[in-house]
């Protein structure tokens, strides 16, 4: 009976671990659909093609691009569309972005 009892636990240990990655998933994307709207211009996870005349923003440093899409959402900065697409995020979303783009490899 030990051994049932044994395996019904490593059984629940292995189902609550799985949860727990299916959970931390479910956390990321949010943040990875947010950071695909930059694709079309930015490349796939911030890797743009080369010779792209938008630069790719994997490996920036999250401050950095913090502070360029507020200059952006601000009007500092001055750019084509970028002004405009900076205006739809909130400040919370743009960190999140940041953070995840400065997670990726270049």
């Amino acid at each position: 009976m030990g051994w049932k009892r044994s395996g019904y636990c490593a059984a629940a240990a292995l189902l609550l671990a799985a949860g727990g990655a299916q959970a931390q998933d479910l956390k990321a994307l949010p943040v990875q659909s947010l950071a695909a709207t930059c694709a079309a211009c930015h490349g796939t996870q911030g890797r743009a093609i080369e010779g792209a005349a938008v630069p790719g923003l994997a490996g920036l440093s999250a401050g950095y691009l913090v502070e360029q899409m507020k200059a952006f959402k601000s009007g500092a900065r001055q750019a084509t569309v970028m002004q405009q697409i900076a205006k739809g995020y909130s400040d919370s979303q743009i960190d999140q972005m940041a953070a995840f783009f400065a997670a990726q490899k270049r």
